[in-house]
């Protein structure tokens, strides 16, 4: 190949991954320089970029051939658009964007942000988060999710390069040999995006109630237990001011609605999860559902936005912040 034909490729490489196009060049030194500025560009993206640009769109609603967040996304717009986000151009279909990248063996070599495809020809597709979870769009009706991989993928995509997420490589260094199941599920745990201590049920209180719950509605067990932390602290009998009630602090009217009882954990967090996902698919968004569950949807709907409230204004953040603290840590 000579320069102007690598030059060429780098050219077509930049246009396919949505990079603008390189000054032309006739010398080996303006091609190395191109074809670094080329690899820079893309290298920089982790796997664990494509995960939280992925969480950004949690909520969203599903609509068949949907590319544009604000009116719906289908499966395939979904994962178009978390990699367009990073500067990454991907194919618009399914069965196209499960051809790109490089071939991944089997789900226990996976690593978050890769591309989970299913069906034969493939018909979905979904980004991996590891521990067995992926986020999806799954059908009409419902919204951009959470959701256990619930068969073996058909094709495995690597898009980026996951070696750069540095606990990652370390999880995979400390391997006691290829096979070993220890090593693999010690890689696929959600810290390993991080390298932070993962941590366990016992470190946080009523963990089995908010991960049976989010699996129930979709959610993200890490938002439930930030909601439960910053509303109650983790006390099932706490009451506020206002005469909101127990871990989840759900005003009397809402729990009667709900038909549950606010002081009992397990009933709060299915009410406060059933909440959630209902604000999910009304407003598209995790900080609209959040500011309806602390001010109600009606001054959601009526504001157009997080209401000019001091306490809804301070609390969308605080929760957001308790759940990045808690997913950083592992908890999911």
């Amino acid at each position: 190949m000579t320069v102007y034909e690598a030059q060429a490729r780098v050219a077509e490489i930049r246009t396919r991954i949505g990079l603008g196009a390189p000054a032309a060049a006739g010398s080996g030194e303006a091609f190395a320089a191109t074809l670094k500025s080329t690899l820079d560009s893309t290298s920089a993206v982790t796997g664990g970029d494509v995960v939280d640009a992925a969480k950004r769109y949690l909520g969203t609603p599903y609509v068949f051939g949907g590319t544009r967040p604000e009116s719906g996304l289908d499966c395939s717009g979904l994962v178009q658009r978390v990699y367009a986000d990073l500067g990454v151009t991907l194919p618009r279909v399914a069965k196209d964007q499960a051809r790109q990248g490089t071939a991944v063996a089997d789900l226990a070599h996976a690593r978050p942000g890769d591309l989970l495809a299913f069906g034969s020809p493939v018909d979905h597709i979904a980004i991996y988060l590891g521990n067995n979870r992926m986020i999806a769009t799954p059908h009409a009706g419902d919204v951009v999710k959470v959701q256990d991989v619930y068969e073996t993928p058909t094709a495995i995509r690597r898009i980026v390069n996951t070696s750069l997420d540095p606990a990652w490589s370390s999880a995979l260094s400390g391997a006691t040999g290829a096979g070993s199941r220890s090593a693999t599920a010690m890689a696929l745990r959600p810290a390993a995006l991080t390298g932070a201590t993962v941590a366990t049920p016992a470190e946080v209180p009523y963990a089995e109630l908010f991960q049976q719950a989010g699996a129930k509605y979709g959610l993200e067990p890490a938002l439930l237990a930030a909601v439960a932390k910053v509303e109650s602290g983790y006390d099932p009998a706490a009451v506020s001011g206002a005469g909101a009630q127990g871990l989840m602090q759900l005003m009397p009217a809402t729990a009667r609605g709900l038909g549950v009882d606010a002081l009992d954990p397990a009933q709060a967090v299915d009410g406060a999860a059933r909440m959630l996902s209902s604000n999910l698919e009304r407003f598209g968004s995790i900080d609209l559902a959040l500011a309806a569950y602390n001010a109600g949807g009606g001054a959601v709907s009526r504001y157009g936005g997080i209401p000019p409230f001091a306490q809804t204004q301070a609390y969308v953040p605080k929760v957001k912040a308790a759940m990045e603290q808690l997913a950083g840590r592992g908890f999911a």
